[in-house]
């Protein structure tokens, strides 16, 4: 039961067999044999895929995010300190699923109704890092070992990012704007479930359609990936035996701007090229969470000393999650 699920309902493993008939009946069995058409064949299915289930997802998490709005979410969150605290900051992270730029407003808010800067820090670490679409979209790529996996560290690098840099006192290294803000603080006000639904249907659409260009582009790489780059070249440079390949995939990806969605495409044709675990884990990470576009955002927020030393952290612990999962990969494929 847990297979058919992972690969027939998650997996979708039925519509891309369905798309591979419809490309030969289209273009005959020369083409669809060839590696143009398995690159068409893996962008149509993972387009429609990722749509699919990431319509469903964001529905689903802004349904439950109606229950959570900001005011309220920040009363929570105040009631909790120290590493505890962190971990609930890093948690609501994963019920916002946002780039690192969309997050970083809530970050302000946050910062001005005076949370910790662990709190504010390991929210802001996990929420373009680890949400509910990223677990289910990896499941149906990776199977639930790695998905779990990959959801586990992810919050433990936001809750020791947070700690670091409430523990150090470098969260004080915020502009004097972000301080200075009025703070606006609404009382909670309670919808019904028609407005629940409608406020769902919204943000799906209107976050579909923030983040479709990058899951286009995404699934286009890795189409190219699948069929166009040979098996052992990626073996070569991006394969666990390789002792640099993390260090490439995290500066490869600290350029790119995309979420999560447009990351995973990529990552899965790593992943059929029998790239290394950790290297590929890398990869999304750094893509999501370090991205050059989202450092220029935060840096109108914080200082540079702050910001030189989020990034420090944050690197840090995504190389040494990359050559851990390359260590180990053998436990989980």
């Amino acid at each position: 039961m847990g297979n058919f699920i992972i690969t027939q309902i998650l997996g979708m493993q039925w519509l891309n067999q369905i798309i591979g008939d419809l490309i030969k009946l289209i273009f005959g069995d020369q083409f669809s044999l060839s590696a143009w058409g398995g690159s068409l064949q893996f962008f149509i299915f993972d387009f429609i895929k990722i749509g699919i289930l990431l319509c469903f997802l964001i529905f689903l998490v802004s349904y439950i995010q109606s229950y959570f709005p900001p005011e309220r979410t920040k009363k929570i969150l105040s009631r909790y300190h120290g590493i505890g605290a962190n971990t609930l900051g890093a948690l609501m992270g994963t019920i916002t699923p946002f780039c690192s730029c969309s997050s970083i407003p809530l970050f302000i808010g946050f910062t001005r109704a005076g949370l910790s800067a662990g709190v504010t820090f390991s929210f802001l670490i996990s929420s373009p890092l680890v949400d509910l679409g990223a677990f289910v979209l990896l499941t149906s790529i990776f199977g639930i070992k790695v998905a779990l996996a990959y959801v586990i560290v992810g919050l433990v690098l936001a809750v020791i990012g947070g700690t670091i840099i409430e523990k150090t006192g470098l969260g004080k290294h915020v502009e004097a704007f972000v301080l200075d803000g009025e703070n606006v603080d609404l009382d909670f006000i309670k919808l019904t479930q028609k407005e629940r639904l409608s406020y769902a249907k919204e943000q799906m659409l209107f976050t579909y359609k923030k983040v479709v260009l990058y899951i286009l582009i995404g699934v286009g790489i890795g189409a190219i990936i699948h069929n166009a780059i040979p098996q052992s070249f990626i073996e070569t440079v991006l394969g666990s035996d390789n002792g640099f390949s993390v260090l490439f995939a995290v500066f490869a990806g600290a350029p790119m701007y995309a979420d999560i969605f447009g990351a995973i495409p990529v990552a899965e044709a790593l992943y059929l090229k029998h790239a290394g675990l950790g290297t590929i884990l890398a990869f999304m990470m750094a893509v999501t969470t370090i991205s050059i576009p989202s450092f220029i955002m935060l840096k109108k927020v914080v200082k540079t000393k702050l910001l030189v030393s989020f990034g420090a952290i944050v690197i840090i612990g995504i190389i040494m999650i990359g050559y851990l999962f390359n260590f180990i990969e053998t436990l989980f494929i």
